[in-house]
């Protein structure tokens, strides 16, 4: 048996908690489900959202940022949830039993991009921003380019972030300006 060590760890966004392991979940990608129908192929979200607040699951790299309803308390969630995921990753249960449709979506993505200028923008975002995303929870993802518009996915604790609207402008939109000056705007899309 693997020994398994889980953290959790606070976002800006007060409704979603992430919790860390020593491993990878991931390689490549990211799947997120907002609620049980969308978990066919993944056993585990299944079982967490049995979970008493639990409305929302994003597994990516080596993390899961779980986002919960304002009616229930992390500090009661918390000691439960890094027991039980910490369980499920030492018995070795599989985290998906077919193909993430989200995460070869991306990759599609990724091949269909056509544009030199495209390719900048995705590098832009890979390198200097998605590591800050992914340290707050979550995750952002390039959707397309257009008339000087980058349009963009966010996903696991950025989605519905109060905070992330001021990230998106002030931080991400700035830098995109500075560093590729064909970008007017970033805005984010739901998928």
């Amino acid at each position: 048996m693997k020994l398994v060590t889980v953290y959790a760890e606070a976002t800006p966004n007060p409704a979603s908690m992430k919790f860390v392991l020593n491993n990878y979940i991931l390689q490549e990608g990211s799947v997120e489900y907002t609620n049980p129908a969308q978990c066919k192929n993944s056993p585990l979200a299944k079982q967490l959202f049995t979970f008493s607040g639990i409305s929302g699951v994003f597994i990516t790299a080596n993390f899961i940022t779980l986002t919960k309803n304002s009616d229930v308390d992390w500090y009661e969630l918390i000691p439960i949830l890094r027991e039980f995921i910490r369980n499920y990753f030492q018995s070795e249960e599989p985290v998906f039993t077919g193909p993430s449709e989200q995460v070869a979506d991306e990759k599609i993505e990724r091949t269909k991009t056509s544009s030199a200028l495209e390719s900048r923008i995705i590098e832009a975002l890979d390198e200097y921003v998605k590591p800050a995303v992914e340290q707050d929870g979550g995750a952002i993802h390039f959707k397309s380019f257009e008339e000087g518009v980058v349009t963009v996915t966010m996903k696991g604790s950025c989605s519905g972030c109060p905070s992330s609207t001021i990230t998106l402008k002030s931080g991400i939109e700035n830098l995109l300006k500075q560093l590729i000056p064909e970008v007017s705007e970033v805005i984010a899309e739901a998928e």
